[in-house]
C-alpha cells in the first residue's frame, strides 16, 4: 500500500493509492493517521501491476532519454491529480509527454539484451557442458568477432553504470539484463508472465512494449520482429525516436515497413529537418549541412533527468536456460570477455603487443557517468575551444574529444554536448578560467558541432540506403556513365576466399590482410595505427583515413574486411559511421569524387613530423636516429631520416643489421613501396601539386568506428604482396577535403 502521493490506482473505499504487489509482498496498509487497520484490503487482489517492458539497446542512459523521461512524467502526472500539466523542458508538445495509448502503467521493466549475433554469448552459459543455441558472433566476410574485447568491456561497463543509476534512485527501479536475440528475450518474458497469470490473477500484466528506434539494418529488423510478437499478444508496441543525435528528425512511418502494417509508431514526425521523406536526403553532406545552418541554433533542449521512476514489477521472469545472468560487474565482464580470451592472438601468428612506455589515448570506462564527466572535463579545460587546432593529433588524451564511444552506445547525447558548449560560450557553468569562456561560439566549438552533424548524416544515410551500406560496390550506380564519358567500370577487389577476376590469388590476399592486421605491412604509419587499435581499441581519425585508404587503394583488398576489422576492435564502433566512412574512402560511398587515395608517407610527414607516434607503437624502430647536427649543441629533425622511419625498407643494410631489423619480413618485403621523397625546399612526390578543391568533412570524431574520415591524400605506391623490385610511376590525385573530427 502506498500513500496518496503515489501514482497507483485509488481504492474506491478509502481513497488510498494501492499497488497490487503490496498484497503479493504481504504489505500492511494504514489509515491516513498511519494506524494499521488490517492485513488485507478488499480491492488489492483485484489489481494487477500494469507494466511497460522497455527494451534497451543503444540508449543506455537515464538523462536525456525520452523513454525514461516519459515514465517519470507518468508518475508526476498521477501525483498531480491526473493533471494535464506535462512539465517538459522542451519547447514543443510531442510524444515525449504523450500518454501511452491512453492507459496508465504502474510498473516499469527496463531490460538490456546482450545481442547474441553481435556479442559472443557463450561466456554466459551456466555450465561448460551446456550447448549454446546461437552461432558464434562473427562477421560475414572475414569471420572476425563482431565485438572485440575493448568495446565488449565498454558496453558491459555502460550497462552496469545504468543499473547502478536506476537503483540509486531508491524508488524500486532497476535494470534487468538478458542474453540472446531481442525477440527471443521479449517472447520469453511474455510467455512466462502469461504462465504466471494462469495461476495467479494478481500477477503483472505487460501493457506495452517500448523500444528506441535504431537505423541499423539488423536493429530495424529487430523492431519489426518484436512488433510481430507484440501483435500476437495484443500488446501495444511503441518505438521512440532516438534522440541522442544533434538535430531531431523523424522516425519512419509504419508504411516504411512493407507488409508489416501492425507496427504502430506513435512518435510524431519532427519538424526539424527540411525533408518530407528519407529519399529526399541529399547524397552529399555539404548540401545537407547548408540546409541546417546555423548549426548553433538547431538542437532542442535536453530532457530533464528523472529523479524517480515506477518500480520494477514483482516476479520478474528469469533468464532462460542455458544462460545465467551475473550479479556483479566483475562477473559480467568475465562472461563477456572469456570467449574472446580463449585465443588472445585472434588467429594472428604475430599479434601486436602493447609496447612499453606507451599509454592508451582512450583509457575511459564505459557508462553515462563517465561520459558526462568527460563532457565537463572538455568544457572546463578549454579543450573544446582548441579542438580545431588539435583534432589531427595522434598521441594524448585531449587532442580530440574522445566522446565517440559514449555517443555510439547512447551513454550521452549530442544535445548534451551542444548545451555544455553553449553554456560555456554564454559564460555559464564550469570553465571560467579557460580561454574563450563567455565569448560566444569559437572555431573549436563550431568544429565540434560540424562533426556532430556529420554523425547525424551518416545515420540518415544508413536509413536511406539500408543494406547497400554493406554491399561490395556500395551505394553508387557503377554502371552509369557521365555525359560522353564511358561508364565507369567496377573495380576488381581482391577478396579473401576466391579470385574476383583481378588475377589475384586469394591465399596471397589473405596473407596480406593478416600482415595488415598484425601491423607488419612495412609502412610505418599504417603499422603504428593497426598495432594501436589492436592493443587499445582506439586510433585517431587521421590514422583511420590512412589505414582505410591503404587497404582499399594500395592493396585493392575488399573494403568490407577493413570495415569488419574496425567493427571488431574499435571501442567507438558505430555501424553507420564505420561502414559509411569505409565506403567513402573506398570510392563506393557518398563521396562525389568517387574515392580518395592517401599517401601514408606524406601524411606521416604532415601529422607525425617528429616520428613520435610511429616510434611509440612500432618499438622496433625506436632506435632510428632522426636528427642531424646543425651547429654546436644544436640538432634538428632530418626529413631524409624520417623517410627511413616511415618506410624501414629504405634503411641501409648496415643500419638494418645494427638495429636488429635485418631479416624481418615487413622490413625486407613490405606489402607496398610508397613513392615519396623530400628535398631541401620541401616534400616532393614526383608529381605536380594537386589543384583540386579543398573541402571539409568529417564527423564527430571517430564516431563509432568510424568517425568521419573524409580527408586529403595523394600518391600511390607500387604494389605486390611480396618484395617489389621496380617502382612504378605514381598516379596523380587531387587533394580531397580535410577531415574534421570532434569526438574521436
Amino acid at each position: 500500500m502506498l500513500r496518496r502521493t503515489c501514482s497507483w490506482p485509488l481504492c474506491n473505499t478509502c481513497n488510498l493509492s494501492l499497488c497490487s504487489c503490496c498484497s503479493i509482498r504481504g504489505h500492511r496498509y494504514t489509515t491516513s493517521d498511519k494506524q494499521p487497520i488490517g492485513d488485507t484490503h478488499p480491492n488489492m487482489t483485484k489489481l494487477r501491476p500494469q507494466t511497460i517492458l522497455y527494451i534497451l539497446r543503444r540508449d543506455i542512459r537515464l538523462s536525456d532519454n525520452p523513454a525514461f523521461h516519459c515514465a517519470s512524467q507518468q508518475l508526476r502526472r498521477s501525483r498531480t491529480s491526473r493533471s494535464s500539466s506535462q512539465g517538459s523542458t522542451r519547447s514543443r508538445d510531442d510524444s515525449l509527454t504523450s500518454e501511452h495509448g491512453g492507459a496508465p502503467f504502474t510498473h516499469f521493466l527496463p531490460v538490456y539484451v546482450f545481442p547474441a549475433h553481435q556479442i559472443e554469448s557463450s561466456g554466459f552459459l551456466s555450465s561448460p557442458s551446456d550447448k549454446n543455441p546461437y552461432p558464434e558472433a562473427r562477421s560475414q566476410v572475414a569471420k572476425l568477432w563482431r565485438t572485440g574485447p575493448h568495446r565488449a568491456k565498454f558496453i558491459g561497463e555502460g550497462v552496469w553504470d545504468l543499473k547502478q543509476r536506476l537503483e540509486g534512485l531508491k524508488c524500486g527501479s532497476g535494470l534487468e539484463m538478458r542474453v540472446g536475440m531481442v525477440d527471443d528475450v521479449v517472447r520469453s518474458i511474455l510467455e512466462q508472465y502469461a504462465e504466471l497469470a494462469r495461476n495467479d490473477s494478481g500477477s503483472p500484466k505487460i501493457t506495452g512494449i517500448w523500444m528506441t528506434h535504431d537505423d541499423g539494418t539488423e536493429e530495424t529488423d529487430e523492431e519489426i520482429t518484436v512488433g510481430k510478437t507484440a501483435a500476437e499478444y495484443d500488446i501495444p508496441f511503441k518505438i521512440w525516436e532516438d534522440e541522442k543525435f544533434y538535430v531531431d528528425e523523424y522516425v519512419p512511418p509504419a508504411d516504411s515497413y512493407p507488409n508489416h502494417v501492425f507496427l504502430i509508431i506513435l512518435t510524431l514526425l519532427s519538424r526539424d529537418l527540411p525533408y518530407e521523406h528519407i529519399s529526399d536526403l541529399p547524397n552529399v553532406y555539404t548540401t545537407y549541412r547548408k540546409a541546417l545552418e546555423p548549426l548553433r541554433e538547431r538542437p532542442r533542449n535536453t530532457l530533464s533527468t528523472p529523479t524517480e521512476l515506477p518500480p520494477l514489477p514483482p516476479n520478474v521472469p528469469p533468464q532462460n536456460a542455458p544462460f545465467k545472468i551475473p550479479s556483479t560487474l566483475s562477473e559480467l565482464l568475465k562472461c563477456i570477455l572469456s570467449p574472446l580470451e580463449k585465443d588472445p592472438t585472434y588467429k594472428l601468428d604475430v599479434p601486436p603487443k602493447m609496447p612499453t612506455n606507451v599509454q592508451s589515448a582512450h583509457p575511459f570506462i564505459g557508462g553515462e557517468s563517465s561520459g558526462l564527466d568527460r563532457i565537463e572535463h572538455l568544457v572546463k579545460t578549454g579543450a573544446m575551444s582548441t579542438y580545431k587546432q588539435t583534432r589531427n593529433g595522434m598521441l594524448g588524451l585531449d587532442f580530440s574529444t574522445k566522446l565517440s564511444a559514449f555517443l555510439a552506445q547512447g551513454h550521452i547525447t549530442a544535445r548534451q554536448v551542444h548545451w555544455a558548449m553553449f553554456n560555456f560560450e554564454e559564460g555559464r557553468g564550469p570553465g571560467k578560467e579557460a580561454v574563450g569562456y563567455g565569448k560566444g561560439e569559437n572555431e573549436g566549438t563550431a568544429a565540434v558541432r560540424f562533426e556532430l552533424l556529420w554523425r547525424d548524416y551518416m545515420r540518415l544515410c544508413m536509413r536511406k540506403f539500408g543494406y547497400k551500406m554493406f554491399a561490395l560496390y556500395g551505394i553508387q550506380p557503377h554502371a552509369k556513365g557521365k555525359g560522353d564519358q564511358p561508364p565507369k567500370p567496377k573495380k576488381r577487389w581482391r577478396t579473401l576466399h576466391k579470385s574476383n577476376g583481378a588475377g589475384d590469388d586469394p591465399a596471397k590476399t589473405l596473407e596480406a590482410f593478416t600482415r595488415f592486421r598484425s601491423g607488419r605491412t612495412g609502412v610505418g604509419l599504417i603499422d603504428a595505427s593497426n598495432r594501436e587499435v589492436f592493443s587499445t581499441g582506439y586510433t585517431s581519425n587521421r590514422a583511420r583515413q590512412n589505414v582505410a585508404s591503404f587497404l582499399t587503394s594500395h592493396l585493392d583488398i575488399d573494403w568490407r574486411v577493413g570495415a569488419e576489422w574496425y567493427e571488431f576492435l574499435l571501442t567507438d564502433y558505430d555501424v553507420a559511421s564505420n561502414w559509411g566512412n569505409w565506403q567513402y574512402v573506398a570510392g563506393v560511398g557518398n563521396d562525389p569524387r568517387q574515392g580518395r587515395v592517401f599517401n601514408p608517407v606524406k601524411q606521416a610527414l604532415d601529422y607525425d613530423a617528429k616520428g613520435e607516434y610511429i616510434k611509440a607503437w612500432v618499438p622496433e624502430l625506436r632506435d632510428i636516429k632522426l636528427t642531424r647536427t646543425i651547429g654546436p649543441g644544436r640538432e634538428e629533425v632530418d626529413k631524409q631520416r624520417l623517410m627511413l622511419l616511415y618506410q624501414a625498407w629504405k634503411l641501409s643494410e648496415w643500419e638494418k643489421n645494427s638495429l636488429g631489423l635485418k631479416g624481418l619480413e615487413w622490413v625486407e618485403q613490405p606489402l607496398t613501396r610508397i613513392q615519396f621523397s623530400v628535398g631541401r625546399k620541401g616534400p616532393q612526390d614526383n608529381r605536380s601539386k594537386g589543384t583540386g578543391p579543398r573541402g571539409r568533412g568529417g564527423g564527430a570524431g571517430e564516431h563509432g568506428g568510424g568517425g568521419h574520415w573524409r580527408g586529403s591524400g595523394r600518391g600511390r605506391g607500387s604494389r605486390d604482396f611480396k618484395q617489389v623490385e621496380n617502382e612504378q610511376r605514381p598516379r596523380q590525385y587531387d587533394e580531397g577535403p580535410t577531415i574534421v573530427t570532434s569526438s574521436g
